[in-house]
């Protein structure tokens, strides 16, 4: 019997007693724990932070979100841990939605703004959904057939005589012929993945409208075999301008068949595994917006490595890779992201900022000299309530200079983007809320 959590980042997680409703802490059976505990284990082996043992009943969750399901059919849910009031459980689904969206370039079908919002689905059940919708549309518009080389035996002659099979026929089959001819048909590596795709949401989907879909695709596609060499289906993948139609759904039929995951849990469980760092989601949509909003002639770079923090001998060590870099003609921005919470109240505490970030920018300032020009620094924060305003600017002397901006997620914004001289278009979104 499955049971299904809903937790934020940085949740605890328990095998005691726990009351429902608590996104920040939420029981879990034993053998949940355990297998947790194993999966962390090879998390930490390859240098990353799945979650934190506190003691033999408890775990702390790291910045991953998505969703995840153990062997004993407990499915976990993670939430970003961004909204406080309303229902933060649908605002936090949506949001998570549209990093994703941003974060692997997909373009869902969608009818209207307000389906996108009634669509109040776990996140599995949505990207099942979106595909379903995408392969709906590919097969209405039509699915490519290949040529397909079968050699077989007729008792009549068709397409060419395999004449090598034919002089090794049995004493008594010479009346058979070895043939060897083209079929027309369906099978081919797109389809064969789009099938084993579709065979997989029809067995875990509980939305009755993706069975429904789902079973209605399954006829209409029952004559094209289900892939059995994942890997080597996708790169045989087709790109040419005949298969442009096709694009689309090739993203939501990765994520499905889990070939294009930030994390893929490794193992021989195969269960529902979809989780994502929410650093990385938080850089790639602020990328994607900012890149909407660059004036005409600005040159956006991202994860660039123009620069080593030193020299040794003959080789430069510890590359210096800013999540962004924005050039004019004039100026340079150097700007990072990170995933935070910065209060702005606690001037006291520094705002809860991290000395070692101011160091990293220090250095990319230093390094990241556009022509000899001192550079423009700014760290990016996620906006909430403690966070609404740009922060008093950071001198590090000499001209360099380091900004702390909000980004608003559910406007796509940068706030008080003025006050760093950014060359964005539109108005700062700190003067419509203030």
């Amino acid at each position: 019997m499955s049971t299904n959590v809903i937790v934020r980042e940085y949740a605890r997680l328990t095998t005691a007693p726990v009351p429902p409703g608590n996104l920040d802490c939420a029981h879990i059976s034993e053998t949940a724990f355990d297998w947790l505990c194993d999966l962390s284990a090879s998390f930490n082996r390859a240098g990353a932070t799945l979650l934190q043992v506190e003691g033999r009943q408890s775990l702390k969750w790291d910045s991953y979100v998505g969703v995840i399901e153990t062997p004993c059919g407990t499915r976990l849910e993670i939430l970003p841990k961004h909204f406080e009031q309303g229902d933060c459980v649908v605002k936090s689904r949506a949001l998570l939605r549209k990093l994703i969206q941003a974060a692997l370039f997909l373009k869902p079908r969608q009818v209207s703004v307000t389906a996108l919002e009634l669509f109040d689905a776990p996140l599995t059940e949505w990207v099942m959904g979106q595909y379903l919708n995408e392969l709906d549309a590919l097969v209405k518009r039509g699915i490519r057939f290949d040529y397909t080389r079968v050699e077989e035996e007729r008792p009549f002659l068709r397409g060419q005589l395999n004449v090598v099979a034919q002089l090794r026929q049995p004493p008594g089959r010479q009346h058979q012929f070895q043939v060897r001819h083209d079929v027309y048909l369906p099978d081919r590596a797109e389809n064969r993945l789009l099938k084993l795709a579709l065979e997989q949401v029809a067995k875990v989907t509980q939305l009755p409208a993706n069975w429904r879909l789902a079973n209605e695709l399954r006829a209409l596609l029952a004559e094209i075999p289900a892939s059995r060499r994942v890997a080597q289906d996708f790169g045989l993948w087709s790109r040419d301008r005949l298969m442009a139609h096709y694009g689309a759904i090739r993203p939501w039929c990765e994520l499905v068949l889990n070939q294009q995951m930030p994390v893929a849990v490794q193992g021989t469980w195969q269960g529902v595994s979809l989780l994502f760092p929410m650093e990385r989601l938080f850089e790639n949509y602020v990328q994607q917006s900012l890149g909407k909003q660059l004036r005409s002639g600005v040159e956006l770079t991202a994860q660039t490595s123009q620069a080593d923090l030193c020299r040794h001998g003959d080789r430069g060590i510890f590359r210096l890779k800013p999540d962004l870099l924005i050039d004019t003609a004039e100026q340079r921005w150097v700007l990072d992201t990170k995933w935070k919470r910065i209060d702005q109240r606690n001037a006291e505490q520094n705002y809860n900022l991290s000395q070692s970030d101011f160091y990293q920018l220090f250095a990319y300032g230093h390094k990241y000299r556009n022509g000899g020009s001192v550079p423009r620094l700014v760290l990016i924060y996620p906006y909430w309530a403690g966070l609404q305003r740009a922060l008093p600017v950071f001198d590090y002397g000499e001209g360099l200079q380091l900004w702390a901006l909000p980004f608003d997620l559910e406007a796509g914004c940068l706030v008080d983007a003025e006050v760093a001289s950014m060359p964005l278009v539109g108005r700062a979104l700190g003067a419509v809320r203030g």
